[in-house]
């Protein structure tokens, strides 16, 4: 089965009507920059203020760059690996190097020296760019071990005590002693759709991390596939865009990044994480590309400071919540009616000043959202978009869109241009520009993931009647129970981490009679619950507490009552710390690595069937 959107229209008016021209992200870019000129482009805090770079002032840094990264030998299709926060830095150096006919080649800043190793090693990758000296600690030793990185670059200076088989040059020098013009770049540019501009590697959920070839043609696949939402979905005008997920990641590279230029937004580059809601509030943008992880931590500590507020403020959010949900399943009466405007003007128009004000939509990738998350927000006056992709494609497959009819307990329809159909085993399977060429320097892995042009997602779903994608499971984390039957450990997992209770969970069960489960308690719940009772709150001293156990699995016991027989869980065992990037438990967008897991509490997971 296949769903197509129809075809874009052309609009002299628009930024649409260049995507039809476009060959490389590279023309996307100085085409752009030519327009726009002095308009900002990339801005980041400096000294306490928002410290904007505008797009000529970008397009001139971009070749001055381009030509000294030639100058130093690069040559057409050498692999350039990045590694750098997000910062304005990150976007200039990327487009850099695609423009000098390199091949970016991200990295994660939270790669150990093994890491670095490994693609540096897999890539083949002769340069090496990375911001700041805390960040070369862990590249440079990986790069002294490589038969082929000879060259990096830091973004800020870094110290060298001593000659080494590594050449290393500053990044600011290297743009001010170039006299490389926008003209010369542009005069040898031979690139086309279907050469290589970077290599994103998987973030390594299921084993060592694999190279995944984006050429310029799927990722412009994408970025036209995103203005297509905005542009037929959405008001136009200025757009700007708040960037904080990993632009190492396919999803923030693609998304938050070269959609951004395809759109002609202003991009502003986040502090922090702790600083998201005050950076929403300082440049209030029209964009923002999130993880489904933030929405349950943010809805967390919204409904906690509910909890605390006066009476009538409770009333009136649970008021809002009520409508909201009554709302999108059927018709309100006149008087609900009445209410549901009052708390528009009570309610969600201060919710989406807390967002900036100007906010059209938050889109939701790279993991499965919970549906009850997303109606929260919804409920709450919040565009929220859930979307589906993989680094396999560019990555954008679907999105859900408010003229199709947003629908949280789906991904949306196919974007356009793009072929969607179900598999006999009910795997999800994609066609179209934006599907990749494959790994790099892995024809095996290839040859098993994309078989007639077809790109085999590994996840499991449907295509609802008027095209929307379901998505039930990924395919290889699918439990089978003793008995055959097939459980969905993500629809588990997100539901207990709705619980006030519960922070991250994990169930485990494959080939089990039952589910059993890891569970981290919720932090501030767990200080509370604490105090209440004069106690410490050292978390592994709780985890011990008869009493402490008896409360978490009444929560895992009140989302039992709402599973089915096979879906519920057990008995728990609580970590002895919370998931994170840092232990390795969790990947950069946090997805929870679950061998990682099966590794440090397999033993304990496997003693709770022994009573």
């Amino acid at each position: 089965m296949a769903t197509r959107l129809a075809v874009v229209r052309s609009d002299e008016t628009s930024n649409i009507q260049p995507h039809e021209r476009w060959n490389t992200v590279v023309e996307m870019f100085f085409d752009q920059a030519a327009r726009l000129g002095e308009r900002p482009f990339l801005s980041a805090k400096k000294d306490d203020a928002w410290a904007p770079i505008s797009w000529a002032s970008a397009a001139r840094t971009v070749a001055r760059l381009a030509g000294a990264l030639r100058t130093l030998g690069l040559k057409p299709g050498d692999r350039v690996v990045l590694v750098s926060e997000n910062r304005p830095e990150w976007c200039l150096t990327d487009l850099a190097i695609m423009a000098a006919g390199g091949v970016t080649t991200p990295a994660y800043t939270t790669n150990t020296v093994a890491d670095h190793q490994h693609i540096l090693a897999n890539s083949g990758a002769r340069f090496a760019v990375v911001s700041s000296p805390k960040l070369a600690q862990t590249l440079l030793p990986a790069a002294f071990q490589s038969a082929d990185c000879r060259t990096v670059i830091g973004i800020e200076p870094l110290k060298r005590a001593q000659a080494s088989v590594v050449d290393i040059h500053d990044w600011q020098t290297l743009i001010d002693a170039s006299a490389t013009t926008v003209d010369d770049v542009l005069a040898w540019q031979t690139a086309g759709r279907d050469d290589t501009a970077c290599l994103i590697y998987t973030s390594g959920t299921g084993g060592a991390p694999r190279g995944v070839k984006h050429h310029h043609g799927a990722l412009l696949h994408n970025v036209r596939a995103g203005i297509d939402v905005i542009h037929n979905d959405f008001s136009t005008g200025p757009d700007t865009f708040l960037s904080f997920l990993p632009l190492s990641h396919a999803y923030e590279h693609t998304m938050g990044q070269f959609f951004a230029i395809g759109m002609g937004a202003q991009t502003c580059y986040a502090e922090s994480l702790d600083k998201l809601m005050a950076n929403i509030g300082e440049v209030r943008p029209t964009v923002v590309v999130v993880v489904p992880r933030l929405f349950e931590v943010m809805r967390q500590k919204i409904e906690r400071q509910v909890e605390k507020a006066p009476w009538l403020r409770r009333q009136l959010f649970a008021l809002t919540l009520y409508l909201g949900r009554e709302r999108r399943a059927r018709p309100l009466g006149w008087i609900e009616g009445y209410l549901d405007r009052l708390m528009e003007k009570l309610v969600r128009a201060k919710m989406r000043g807390r967002f900036g004000g100007r906010l059209k939509a938050l889109v939701s990738g790279g993991a499965p959202l919970n549906p009850e998350v997303g109606q929260f927000f919804d409920s709450l006056g919040l565009t929220l978009l859930q979307g589906y992709g993989m680094t396999e494609a560019a990555p954008l497959v679907a999105v859900n869109r408010p003229s199709r009819g947003i629908r949280m307990n789906t991904v949306g329809p196919p974007v356009k241009d793009t072929q969607v159909k179900i598999a006999e085993d009910g795997e999800i399977l994609v066609r179209g520009a934006l599907v990749t060429q494959g790994y790099w320097n892995n024809p095996e892995e290839t040859a098993r993931v994309i078989r007639d042009g077809w790109l085999h997602t590994g996840d499991i779903g449907r295509i609802d009647p008027d095209g929307h994608i379901v998505i039930t499971d990924r395919k290889k984390d699918l439990i089978v129970n003793d008995k055959g039957d097939n459980v969905s450990p993500q629809r588990v997992e997100g539901m207990l981490t709705l619980e006030p209770e519960i922070l991250q969970a994990m169930v485990y069960g494959d080939r089990r009679p039952y589910l059993v489960g890891l569970v981290v308690p919720n932090p501030e719940w767990a200080q509370e619950w604490a105090a209440a009772r004069g106690l410490g709150i050292d978390l592994r001293v709780l985890a011990q507490h008869p009493d402490f156990q008896k409360a978490m699995q009444a929560a895992v016991d009140r989302v039992n009552a709402r599973l089915s027989v096979i879906e519920r869980v057990r008995k728990v065992t609580l970590a002895d710390a919370p998931f994170s990037v840092e232990n390795t438990q969790m990947t950069p967008t946090l997805k929870i690595r679950r061998h990682i897991l099966r590794q440090a509490y397999g033993e304990r997971l496997e003693k709770l069937y022994g009573g």
